[in-house]
């Protein structure tokens, strides 16, 4: 028996009946608002290349989190920018750095928000990398294992002071066994890692580098992070961080890579997570300024895109206004 061809063309610009037929839906429910917070007090500087966006004091990161918890948005990710920087990043794991005092502040003030907060050294090493450099003469490599216990170290710190969540991004080969096992020895088995599993050495991170403050002073991170045409590659990072006890993986960035993110979807069964990062943030406000593009449209259009790739989690800049549009 022969069956006509699907064609419902006199319906598809019915609102309703699109709604009815939707194979994808995004909610606010899967957004993630990054966060920069610094010392000092009354602080709001403007990003540039992130517009809307501020390196924020304490006190005026409190009142970004509670309108993210207002708008219905579950989760904020901290980014911490210190004072002062040291060769081993010790302002990353102090008790009173700046993560650590953000936490303690928002578990006080905005109950119910889940806090994750991102574990690495770049941001609080004066040299920028994301571990422990090496020298030899002329030659500079990371020191993988002693960088693993730092990180260890600040994930145990985050969590004592409050954190929800931590998420190593370092890509340091290890990373998320020796933090699971700090974190277990400590009493927090409870604590989940979401780990940077599968972060590529892209060129789209620039505006977040000004935003943290964390370019490399010399080379570049491409020795650590994944390089840009490997598939499979992907893969096998997120599966070892699977095996090493990872609750959630994450693949950055997200635009350039939804091939890889409906991949991961296919090979593994836990929660998924994609970071829409600052350069892809910031494409959209640049070409919207010029009237290139409906802003609005192009932020939906985009982060649906994503969740239909399969991310559960979308970690992006532009969570506060999605937000608010997804309430219309």
């Amino acid at each position: 028996m022969r069956y006509p061809a699907y064609r419902p063309k006199r319906l598809r610009a019915n609102e309703n009946y699109r709604r009815l037929i939707r194979e994808t839906g995004l909610s606010i429910d899967d957004l993630v608002m990054p966060f920069f917070v610094r010392e000092g007090r009354s602080v709001k500087y403007p990003i540039a290349s992130l517009p809307g966006n501020f390196q924020l004091s304490v006190d005026n990161l409190i009142k970004e989190v509670k309108a993210a918890r207002k708008l219905g948005i579950p989760a904020v990710l901290l980014f911490g920018i210190p004072d002062s920087k040291d060769e081993l990043g010790s302002g990353a794991y102090a008790r009173d750095g700046i993560v650590q005092k953000a936490c303690r502040r928002i578990r006080d003030a905005v109950p119910g928000i889940l806090v994750i907060t991102d574990v690495c050294l770049c941001e609080f090493t004066s040299h920028g990398h994301c571990g422990i450099v090496r020298r030899a003469g002329s030659a500079a490599s990371i020191d993988n294992d002693a960088t693993l216990e730092l990180l260890s170290r600040i994930a145990v710190s985050h969590a004592e002071a409050g954190a929800d969540m931590v998420a190593p991004s370092a890509m340091v080969d290890g990373q998320v066994r020796e933090i699971r096992a700090g974190l277990d020895a400590r009493g927090f088995r409870d604590c989940p890692i979401m780990a940077y599993s599968a972060k590529y050495a892209s060129a789209f991170y620039g505006p977040f580098r000004q935003a943290a403050g964390s370019a490399p002073r010399f080379g570049d991170r491409r020795s650590y992070q994944m390089d840009v045409p490997n598939a499979r590659e992907a893969l096998r990072e997120i599966r070892l961080d699977i095996s090493e006890g990872a609750d959630i993986v994450m693949v950055k960035p997200a635009l350039a890579y939804l091939d890889i993110i409906a991949r991961a979807r296919r090979k593994c069964n836990i929660p998924l997570a994609a970071y829409n990062v600052s350069g892809e943030f910031a494409m959209v406000k640049a070409a919207s300024k010029m009237g290139w593009l409906d802003e609005e449209r192009t932020v939906m259009e985009i982060l649906t895109g994503i969740k239909r790739a399969g991310a559960n989690i979308i970690i992006t800049y532009h969570a506060l206004e999605a937000a608010r549009m997804l309430q219309r």
